[in-house]
């Protein structure tokens, strides 16, 4: 022990007087005790003070704490730090932004605890400076804990101007902060600091300078993560601002900023939303912009006021059980509201952000489906979906939900190693960890359902601005083809009502490549094609170039389908294959194999089969020798000896083969009017062709977007055959509309305990074959539709633009981006007599079903029971006698029944069947729809459709009949929605008609006669002649006689005559008094414009309504036991003198050879005279 004995003097010169109270006294002796302690004794008296830490940890921290840490800090400071050291885990951080009593406003410090490895200074300045502050400088303090971890202080100078500070401090949005001390609203600043600072370390929110709102405009970092997403899906939408611009503007508006995110909160928090507040900040928000004076930043806030406006729904408030909310941010959003998205603009849309994962999710309609993709497009990954989601519409035409699409992509994908299979494993790892948050985020502002009450269940803390919303399913695709159980087992998570008919295609549901459906599916239309030709793709040999490889769903299965390909050239994102004059049946077994073969590419194909001349190159090489074999069946010039991977493959592109057939990703063909930028597909621009440069017959699109449509346009009008990717591979989704209706059905089942899961997996197995065979029938009806719409567009060509017309009036159908042809370009088409192609003519037949689709589901007619017998045909047969009441419960009944009738109508009514009964005789879409039931029924045409096609007769030969049959179905259903009770009471009018037409039909040729006859004798012969079995020509011609049974049965009717006897006198008269050459003359007029089909229809309509006048009268006045002949003689004596009248000026139009529109009416209207 020491002593010390201090004396201190007072200088003289200073006249103060001494203090020497006891306070001060006591005050001097702390002050020179505190001088001598050395820092471990005050870190130990520190410690006595703080009951939290042990004075052992303390005193092994004070010899493992540097020097220089003990120069910078007290021990009061050290015995918080001790503690924040104690705590740390391994990696973890602690950290405190703090002011020196005697500092600047603008002037911090900073400090950050690691347990674990230290960081360098790149790691933490990109953090402090998205913060909106700068470093001005770091002191690293290392310590070696008692356990050995190595933890370290890392202590900033920080600085932000006063402005910034004073903002934060004073534009906090919480109102109870607003009323509280200065000193509370700072430590709120240092606390919303700190936590932006951890969320971004931890990953939790980007680096950017959005987290600079927080010390500028008063937010939290979550609140900064609203506007970030905003703006993310902005730059998703093709806004033309960068992301640095529109931080800029926020953060030169922080009130702005502040306002934006109180208008957010005032509609979606849970326990404060208010309406009234809404329309308050909503006010306040238009005054600020309106202010604003610059125009970009005007559009810039306006943009972003408007996406907060017209969201619906957000999981912003959605947290787990322990309170924590998510990492991820669902938006979903009313796209018709938003001004800024590019066209189409789909019904619903999430936008699911964080900082792991961005997607969307495009939905045209409440019922709608399509595939979610695994995008590699960061920077564009909406305008890839928009693409696909507007084919997904058209495609969806033919099933039940209406199109859509997502996808997302990954923003965090792990480090390269190097190690091949490493790196593919932790890809895939990740992927998979984004699909699910995607999935959830979808999940998370969706409605359940109770499947036993059927009431509807919003999800937790999410407050609804628009109706209920149950319908959600997705679809397999690009890079999550084998995600669907990941899917459904995040679906179960949540409860969700469709159980694994959420994610159709999983371990419990329908493999699409091992049934392949979708390549079967568009191989109907390649074979559609072939026939036309003449040529029997399973029985002839063709030539094939390809895009994909045989590892593929849709090349590898396409490329099978017929034992008589002859696969010249192919490639894919590797390699490309060539193979001038395959060996059909070894090339047969080498694809089989390699399709069989995990991993597959064409590398592994045995270079021993391929022909001479032929050979496998990978896509990196610099040149490929191009053989006098390979030049041969590529079409190239003689000079040519080798040509580069990516001229090779345009060659491929170009070749004269039959068929190109493509099975892979990507757009190789637009038109020569586009640009590459325009296609946006960058990574194919240097391979890309033009489709008048395509001189393959026939191009089959398995895959999505393989052409533009504008590329498939110019294709056709250059002699190619081609359709749309929406029709040629809708069988995929066709297939997995099946596959969730069937699912959606068994649940109800397996819900009340009559069927268990593993019996209904074993069911749904058990019927592949026949779900396939349904799916493949619908391909085969659009096909047959296509085909025959080919075959008669040139005449229909002005009735086409008149329902391109309607569409746009009533369904807002933008020509121009669907590429259908202008008003001009139509009438340039008419003077060259060329008709709408085939793409135009698919395009046009997707949005006419999903017209049709709509007015159904909008009506009562769904509900009919006349209709109710269509809704089990959409099932298995299995399914149909044991699951009768659940069928007729289904949750999509109607949806169900619309489609189907829509599907019927349009494939074989025509494209043009619904517009023209309504421009011709007023009807609606309902209206068509129950003519057409009862048309069909009543003249027995399905069957007689059935033995067209499989008659086995040439292609033209049997589209003819098709289309006279469809003549015939016009006439009926026009003169059902004219002559009858409306709305038609189709079960009633079948009872009525069906039997006794059933039962005259046989007859009807034993009573026709005269120039009836003869017309009939000659078309007959010429279908003969061009293939037609006799008997059925003449069923298909003889159905414009047997339509007039209709009015024969009506007068037989109201007359009280048997039906034989007024048909026999009906037919004598149409020969006798001459109507059935004026049908035929009448038929022979040019459609030319409405008014010209109108007068045509309406010439005709007078006809028949005269003949069926005619007949009553002459029959009213005939004696019961007259025949025929005496009937019209004793008619002829009784009206002589005006039916000589009427005679004369029939005879004289005859001999005058000018049948126009004129002579007809006038002729018509002599007909009508012969009626008192």
């Amino acid at each position: 022990l020491a002593l010390l004995h201090v004396t201190v003097r007072r200088d003289q010169a200073r006249s103060a007087t001494v203090d020497l109270s006891r306070n001060n006294i006591a005050r001097i002796e702390s002050l020179l005790t505190e001088s001598i302690r050395t820092w471990e004794d005050g870190l130990a008296e520190a410690v006595s003070q703080n009951a939290a830490i042990d004075s052992v940890v303390a005193s092994r921290y004070a010899e493992a704490l540097p020097e220089a840490y003990k120069q910078d800090f007290g021990p009061e400071r050290a015995v918080s730090d001790i503690a924040r050291f104690e705590k740390l885990a391994d990696g973890a951080i602690d950290m405190q932004l703090y002011r020196n009593v005697d500092s600047d406003v603008g002037s911090w410090r900073f400090s950050l605890y690691i347990g674990g490895r230290g960081v360098s200074l790149s790691q933490v300045l990109p953090v402090l400076q998205s913060l909106g502050v700068e470093v001005d400088d770091e002191r690293p303090y290392p310590v070696v804990r008692a356990d050995g971890m190595q933890c370290w202080i890392y202590d900033f100078g920080v600085s932000a101007s006063r402005e910034m500070l004073l903002a934060a401090i004073d534009g906090d949005l919480d109102s109870e902060l607003q009323a509280a001390g200065s000193a509370d609203r700072e430590s709120r600043v240092q606390l919303r600091f700190t936590d932006a600072f951890t969320a971004v370390w931890e990953g939790r929110a980007e680096a950017d300078r959005f987290n600079e709102l927080v010390m500028r405009a008063g937010l939290d970092w979550r609140q900064a993560q609203i506007l970030r997403a905003y703006a993310k899906y902005l730059r998703q939408a093709a806004f033309p601002y960068s992301q640095f611009n529109i931080e800029g503007v926020l953060l030169a508006h922080p009130r702005t900023s502040r306002l934006l995110v109180g208008l957010f909160e005032a509609q979606f928090d849970p326990e404060h939303s208010s309406v009234e507040l809404s329309a308050v900040l909503d006010g306040e928000l238009r005054s600020l912009i309106d202010e604003v004076i610059s125009l970009d930043a005007d559009r810039i806030l306006r943009a972003i006021f408007e996406l907060i406006r017209a969201t619906l729904r957000t999981n912003y408030y959605v947290v787990d059980s322990s309170g924590v909310g998510r990492e991820f941010l669902s938006l979903k959003l009313d796209p018709q509201r938003i001004a800024e998205l590019p066209k189409p603009k789909p019904t619903f849309e999430i936008f699911v952000y964080s900082p792991r994962v961005e997607g969307v999710h495009l939905r045209f309609g409440e019922v709608a489906r399509g595939g979610l993709r695994w995008s590699d497009r960061r920077e564009d990954f909406r305008t890839e979906v928009l693409g696909l989601a507007k084919a997904q519409m058209v495609k969806n035409a033919v099933i039940v939900p209406v199109g859509a699409k997502g996808g997302f992509v990954v923003k965090r994908p792990p480090a390269v190693t190097g190690d091949a299979a490493v790196d593919r494993s932790a890809t895939a790892q990740e992927g998979q960890a984004c699909y699910r948050l995607f999935i959830a985020g979808l999940l998370d502002v969706t409605d359940n359902l109770d499947r036993a009450s059927g009431s509807v269940i919003p999800p937790a803390r999410v407050v609804r601005r628009d109706g209920d919303d149950t319908y959600l399913v997705v679809a397999a695709d690009k890079g999550t083809a084998t995600f669907s159980d990941l899917a459904n087992s995040v679906a179960a998570e949540y409860g969700f009502w469709l159980g694994d008919a959420f994610a159709s295609g999983g371990s419990a549901g329908y493999d699409h490549k091992a049934m392949g459906i979708t390549a079967k599916g568009a191989w109907e239309s390649v074979k559609r094609h072939f026939r036309e030709i003449g040529v029997d793709t399973q029985t002839q040999d063709f030539t094939v170039v390809g895009v994909g490889d045989m590892s593929g769903d849709v090349f590898g299965n396409g490329m099978l389908l017929s034992r008589h390909i002859g696969l010249v050239a192919a490639f894919d994102h590797r390699h490309i294959f060539l193979d001038p004059n395959p060996n059909r049946p070894s090339a047969y077994a080498e694809r089989e194999r390699l399709f069989a073969l995990p991993r597959s590419s064409w590398a592994d194909y045995d270079s021993s089969l391929i022909s001479t001349g032929g050979g496998v190159w990978d896509k990196t090489v610099k040149s490929i020798p191009i053989s006098p074999q390979a030049r041969a069946s590529l079409g190239l010039d003689e000079d040519v000896t080798s040509l580069s991977p990516p001229a090779l493959v345009r060659a491929i592109l170009m070749a004269p083969a039959d068929l190109l057939w493509n099975g892979g990703i990507g757009t190789y063909i637009k038109a020569s009017s586009e640009s590459n930028a325009e296609v946006g597909d960058k990574s194919n621009d240097a391979v890309r062709v033009n489709g008048n440069e395509i001189r393959a017959t026939v191009v089959g699109e398995g895959g999505n977007l393989g052409a533009t449509a504008l590329g498939r346009i110019e294709y056709d009008m250059s002699g190619g055959r081609i359709n749309t990717d929406a029709v040629d591979n809708s069988a995929g989704v066709d297939c997995s509309d099946h596959e969730v209706n069937i699912k959606i059905l068994l649940e109800a089942a397996i819900a009340d305990g009559t069927l268990d899961r593993g019996d209904r997996d074993e069911l749904l197995a058990s019927m592949t074959d026949e779900v396939g065979r349904l799916v493949l029938r619908d391909n085969f009806m659009q096909n047959e539709l296509l085909g025959t719409s080919r075959f008669d567009a040139p005449s229909l060509l002005t009735v086409h633009g008149r329902v391109i017309d309607d569409l746009e009036t009533r369904r807002g159908l933008d020509r121009e981006l669907e590429a259908l042809p202008s008003k001009t370009e139509i009438r340039k088409r008419k003077g060259e007599g060329r008709g709408m192609t085939s793409p135009e003519l698919a395009t046009l037949m997707a949005h006419v079903k999903l017209s049709l689709e709509s007015d159904l589901l909008a009506s009562e007619l769904p509900d009919s029971d006349a209709f109710a017998p269509r809704l089990p045909k959409y099932f298995p047969a299995p399914l149909r006698e044991p699951f009768r009441d659940a069928i007729t419960s289904h949750a999509l009944r109607r949806q169900l029944v619309a489609t189907t009738l829509t599907n019927e109508t349009v494939d074989r009514g025509g494209i043009t069947y619904v517009y023209r009964l309504a421009e011709d005789a007023g009807a609606t879409g309902t209206d068509a729809v129950r003519a057409f039931a009862a048309a069909t029924a009543i003249f027995d045409l399905d069957n007689l459709w059935e033995d067209i096609r499989s008659a086995g007769i040439p292609t033209a030969s049997s589209d003819e009949l098709l289309l006279e049959s469809r003549r015939v179905l016009d006439r009926v259903a026009r003169w059902l929605l004219t002559n009858r009770p409306q709305p038609l009471a189709v079960g009633a009018e079948i009872s009525r008609y069906a039997g006794k037409v059933a039962a005259l039909s046989g007859l009807v040729g034993g009573w026709i006669d005269g120039h009836q006859a003869r017309d009939l004798d000659v078309r007959v012969e010429s279908a003969v002649g061009r293939g037609a079995p006799r008997a059925l020509a003449t069923k298909v011609y003889r159905l414009l006689d047997v339509f007039c049974l209709l009015d024969v049965i009506d007068v037989a009717d109201i007359t009280d005559h048997e039906p034989d006897e007024v048909a026999e006198l009906y037919f004598a008269l149409d020969a006798h008094i001459g109507v059935d050459w004026l049908l035929t003359s009448v038929s022979g007029l040019a459609r030319g414009d409405r008014w010209h089909s109108l007068a045509r229809l309406a010439l005709r309509d007078d006809l028949y309504s005269s003949l069926r006048a005619i007949t009553k009268e002459v029959l009213l006045g005939g004696e019961p036991h007259e025949s025929a002949a005496e009937k019209i003689a004793e008619w002829e004596t009784t009206n002589a003198s005006r039916l000589a009248r009427a005679r004369a000026a029939l005879r004289e139009i005859a001999d005058s050879g000018t049948l126009d529109l004129a002579t007809l009416s006038v002729a018509a209207r002599q007909v009508r005279s012969m009626v008192p």
